[in-house]
């Protein structure tokens, strides 16, 4: 497909703009002046129109493909979310820091409020911040939130434990806000070693971050016995909320022990994903963590209506401007509602049940490094497809040519080959059985036909890429700009 560049027409134009009613401005400074034309494609209204339109086409999206992307998630998003956010296109997110702006915008403070009144719901927490713009940035938003809370109480801290199965940005957000890493290995059961993490923890250990269910889609049996070791080292206990899609309305972590949570909105409820955003990561918190919270803070005030606090000096302060991603929490409040708590509790049933038929479908043609039931994930290995040649990217870069986004390839880091497959609650048995039956297909091949596995995808106008070259001699420029 040519580059829209490589379209360019000498003198075509997409729109003509009228005759200048005003005087013209003064001239930018000489040294602000461009010495040569801007290079842009001289191009029509169709030829644009035509142009991404197709270029979208060769996209995989949740709207166009099945996209079993584990751990990241990738989750239908309702037209009907789109339609909430739209109704408040007019607003804009710092008129509440106007002088009187509360009160010209009391109804989209109150959502915000709401939403953090479902979410501290919804996960056992007493209280939660929008502010954070992602899962990472709630992540360390949260570790912020314990140093304060450990410092405040005058603990000298200097760990965190963290599972070897957690996901990257843990131990990357316990090490920015100053803490050094505990890594606990994973026992043969698939949870983290209990008798490791006993060893581990001691009186200097500020918190421990867990995912559970973790990224092998396992739920840990002892987490409650874990929490309770914790609090004994008078360290708190951090619930990664990735996975949180699981376990909704069965298990709200603050129940069994957890002090600090961030929420990924768009793994558990809906929101948009990918192209690095818009992304959103709420912070709940329990009780003796609420004076840390950032500023502004979103409270009820005594005449019932909403206002901000805006003066604690013991608050970590602004971790992101105005209270977070505002369109995207709508679009979250909005999925609460629409479904309640009965469709919620039924979302997590149903990504469970239908991430356990893929994995009973295809146990027997990948192996299956953990054998217990899974919960929204399973984790299969390529070891097997390994002895033909044939790799866990082989068989990735072959469903591209079938029709299907690849599964996440070699995550988490202690599974061998890994393939991580999450269907979530919203695709049809038929959907399914039809990526069944090529990731099947895909397994005999390795086996009579590997080198074709190898040599996919052969639909894509690009191929196999030398990717640590391209990582590291970055070329986005085209050789006629």
């Amino acid at each position: 497909m040519e580059l829209i560049y490589e379209k360019s027409v000498k003198g075509r134009r997409g729109v003509r703009l009228p005759k200048a009613d005003v005087p013209r401005a003064a001239a930018l400074p000489e040294n602000l002046q461009r010495r040569e034309a801007a290079g842009l494609p001289e191009v029509s209204e169709l030829d644009v129109v035509r142009h991404f339109t197709n270029l979208s086409r060769r996209n995989f999206s949740v709207d166009t493909n099945f996209y079993p992307l584990g751990s990241c998630t990738m989750k239908y998003n309702a037209k009907v979310l789109e339609n909430a956010a739209n109704l408040f296109g007019q607003y804009h997110p710092m008129t509440a820091l106007l002088p009187g702006g509360e009160t010209s915008c009391q109804g989209s403070l109150a959502m915000l409020h709401e939403l953090g009144e479902l979410l501290a719901e919804i996960t056992g927490m007493d209280e939660v911040t929008t502010q954070p713009l992602a899962g990472a940035h709630g992540e360390m938003t949260g570790i912020m939130l314990i140093a304060a809370y450990h410092r405040a109480k005058g603990n000298r801290k200097k760990y965190v434990v963290v599972p070897d199965s957690s996901h990257g940005t843990n131990p990357a957000s316990a090490a920015m806000v100053g803490y050094e890493i505990i890594t606990i290995p994973t026992a043969p059961y698939g949870d983290m070693d209990l008798d490791a993490f006993k060893t581990a923890m001691n009186g200097e250990v500020a918190a421990v971050m867990m995912t559970c269910p973790n990224t092998l889609g396992l739920f840990n049996p002892h987490i409650k016995e874990i929490c309770d070791i914790a609090h004994e080292h008078d360290a708190l206990m951090y619930y990664d909320g990735a996975n949180l899609n699981a376990i909704l309305g069965k298990v709200r972590p603050g129940d069994v022990g957890f002090d600090v949570i961030h929420v990924n909105l768009h793994k558990t409820f809906g929101t948009p994903h990918g192209g690095g955003g818009p992304g959103s990561g709420p912070v709940g918190v329990k009780k003796a963590l609420i004076p840390f919270l950032p500023m502004p803070r979103i409270i009820k005030a005594a005449d019932g209506g909403i206002a901000l606090e805006t003066d604690n000096p013991r608050s970590i302060g602004r971790t992101a401007t105005f209270y977070g991603n505002f369109g995207v929490m709508v679009r979250a409040y909005a999925y609460m509602i629409m479904l309640g708590k009965e469709g919620l509790i039924e979302v997590s049933e149903q990504a469970v049940l239908n991430a356990n038929y893929i994995m009973s479908r295809l146990k027997s043609h990948y192996d299956l490094p953990f054998e217990q039931t899974c919960m929204h994930e399973c984790v299969f290995s390529a070891s097997r497809q390994l002895k033909h040649g044939v790799h866990a990217i082989d068989i990735a870069k072959y469903l591209i040519d079938r029709g299907y986004h690849p599964p996440t390839v070699y995550f988490p880091l202690i599974v061998k080959e890994a393939i991580m497959i999450e269907p979530t609650e919203t695709e049809s048995k038929q959907t399914m059985d039809a990526f069944i039956a090529v990731m099947k297909e895909a397994a005999e091949m390795a086996e009579k036909d590997p080198e074709a596995l190898l040599r996919a995808p052969v639909t894509m106008p690009v191929t196999r890429l030398d990717e640590t070259k391209a990582a590291r001699e970055q070329n986005v420029c085209h050789a006629g700009w």
